[in-house]
Parts: C-alpha cells; sequence; structure tokens
C-alpha cells in the first residue's frame, strides 16, 4: 500500500472510453433489474470500455447471465461473499483508468458514462459520483421524506444541486481511478453489504481512506451523471426504514472504528444540524407531520445503531485487553 507522498496521476481528461464498468448481482429475484442494468451500460451515446458483471456465490444466476449475454465478461466473485469482495473482483477484471460501479436494480441515463468520466477533468480527482433518483414502484410513501432516500440507497435532500466536492460517494453510482482503487487495496472485506443484509459502509470508509493516501486529491459529484434506482414495495415499509437506520448506524461505527469516527461522522454532523433541523420544523409548519415525524424517528434509530455499535466495539476491545492481560500474567509466574 502506497504512501501519501507517492505520486499518481490524478489529472487529464478522462472520456467514456476509459471507463470500465461492474454490476455485481446476488439474486433471481431482480433478473429483470439486472437486464435492465446491464442495457442501460451497453446503449451508451458514448460507448464505455467495457463492461464486467460479477455474480456473488450464485451459480444459477451465473449461468443465466453468461446464456443471456455471452459476450460479455460475466464473472463469478472469487473473494469474500458479499458486495466488497465482488467488486474487488470485477475491478481485476477492468482494464479502464476509471473503474464505474452500477448497482443490479439501477438504470443509467444515456450520457452516464460521459458525464462521470467528465467529471475527472476538474483537476486532481480520486473518484466521481453522481446522481442516484429513487423510482419508486408503489410511489413514495407519504410519510418518506426526501431527506431519507439514502436509506433506499438513492440521493437525498442536502447533497449539493451542482457538482461539488464531496466525502465519500453512493455505491449505487460511483466511480474511482482504477490505479487508486488498487493501490488502496481494493474494498475492505470486512464491510459492505451481504446479500439483503442492512449493513454496508465500504463506499464512506473507502472514500475517506483514498483521501487519506493521497491527500492531494478529492471526490467529485456530478448530480448530471444520472440513474434510476428501482425501489420495490418492500422497501417503502416503515419495518424497512428502521431495519436500514439501524444499520447505517451500525455501520457508522464499523467504518469510525476503521478510519475515525471524527472522519465517518463529519458529513453527518452538518446534515443532522441543518437539513435535518430545517425539514422537521418545515414538516410542522406546512403540517406534514408525518415526515417530521420519520425525520425523529430515523434520527434516533439511525443514533442508537451507532451507539450500540461503538459500545460494542469497546466492550469487545476491553475483553481481549483483559485476555490477554491474563495470558500475560500466566505466563510471568511460569
Amino acid at each position: 500500500m502506497p504512501t501519501s507522498h507517492e505520486t499518481f496521476e490524478l489529472s487529464g481528461t478522462v472520456s467514456a472510453g476509459d471507463v470500465s464498468v461492474v454490476i455485481c448481482a446476488y439474486t433471481l429475484d431482480r433478473q429483470e433489474d439486472l437486464v435492465a442494468a446491464i442495457e442501460s451500460v451497453l446503449n451508451q451515446e458514448v460507448a464505455v470500455r467495457e463492461l464486467i458483471v460479477v455474480i456473488d456465490y450464485n451459480d444459477e444466476l451465473l449461468a443465466w447471465v453468461n446464456n443471456r449475454y455471452p459476450t460479455l465478461i460475466v464473472v463469478p466473485n472469487s473473494g469474500t461473499q458479499g458486495l466488497s469482495g465482488a467488486r474487488n473482483t470485477g475491478t481485476a477484471y477492468c482494464s479502464g483508468s476509471v473503474v464505474a460501479f452500477l448497482d443490479d436494480d439501477a438504470e443509467a441515463a444515456s450520457d452516464w458514462a460521459h458525464e462521470l468520466a467528465g467529471s475527472y477533468s476538474a483537476g486532481a480527482i480520486l473518484g466521481a459520483g453522481g446522481w442516484i433518483e429513487p423510482a419508486w414502484v408503489s410511489g413514495r410513501p407519504v410519510w418518506w421524506p426526501p431527506e431519507f432516500d439514502w436509506v433506499v440507497g438513492c440521493s437525498y435532500v442536502g447533497l449539493p444541486k451542482h457538482r461539488a466536492i464531496v466525502r465519500n460517494m453512493i455505491g449505487a453510482n460511483m466511480s474511482l481511478r482504477r490505479n487508486v482503487l488498487t493501490a488502496a487495496g481494493g474494498f475492505d472485506r470486512g464491510l459492505g453489504r451481504l446479500g439483503a443484509g442492512a449493513t454496508g459502509g465500504e463506499e464512506t470508509e473507502m472514500c475517506i481512506r483514498v483521501r487519506s493516501l493521497f491527500p492531494n486529491g478529492e471526490i467529485m459529484f456530478e448530480p448530471r451523471a444520472w440513474v434510476s434506482h428501482r425501489v420495490g414495495p418492500q422497501r417503502s415499509t416503515w419495518r424497512y426504514f428502521a431495519r436500514r437506520c439501524w444499520g447505517e448506524g451500525q455501520s457508522k461505527a464499523r467504518v469510525g472504528s476503521l478510519a475515525s469516527h471524527k472522519a465517518a461522522l463529519a458529513t453527518e454532523r452538518n446534515y443532522v444540524l441543518t437539513t435535518l433541523s430545517r425539514s422537521f420544523l418545515a414538516g410542522l409548519v406546512h403540517g406534514h407531520w408525518r415526515r417530521a415525524l420519520t425525520i425523529v424517528v430515523g434520527l434516533a434509530v439511525t443514533t442508537a445503531g451507532y451507539i450500540h455499535a461503538y459500545l460494542s466495539a469497546g466492550a469487545s476491545r476491553l475483553a481481549r485487553m483483559k485476555a490477554d492481560s491474563r495470558l500475560l500474567s500466566s505466563a510471568d509466574g511460569q
């Protein structure tokens, strides 16, 4: 792993033809969505360099995709099961200077790769992500505030409306320079979603890590690099909302233990103090009390998840220290 003083090429023009796209999939339940995602990449106005589809430990799905797309690069996850391992596997097959990741239930706009690639001309850019619009299959629930669209992996109220430097990207629509991603050692295999699990955080941890390794570089957000992200009825419930908020809190604590809790929560503090506070008051003033209540509940559950994971990690560390101390005492007594 390189030290921060090592020099990498972080500038220069990038075109869509320099972009390798990775789509990771794990379930047969999203076959139609996966086809839509693949077709959206194949039908870009400016062709990408290549598309790699990684199947996460599902032989039936692997055979199905291979049969439907015999000319595509379709490979099984050769790493740890889960999204991080699948992304690392896909990266190993990429030859483009930029690796872009698209979720298996997301569809990219026809100019997505072009806009994403153009973000890298803005300076020393390590990675770039774009806007993720929720496509509610059964309509947005009246109680669901747009400020919490991150719960379903989408862009939310509070993000910049124009190209801007950000701390991290959202995984459904993100990219990184391949040399930076490789130098950083790929996504942390201890993080990342496994199947339909509620925890993640690998994108945030990666962005924090590469900015630490390459302090002269930045992460760019380009809203014009647009994708739609399918949100099915099963994700439009209070139960799912609460589970994902809890999982997000847990993920932030895990990211904080790997990077720093200050870095892991820097963006969130401003989000809570400005965006959520303003939206809560606006909800009360304009009679949107259900959305206002959801903001309070979502923040409380996320905070509780963070505190629970933080204290659990502290208890585990303390137990290990006590065990080590007993071993040392036993050794000294022999």
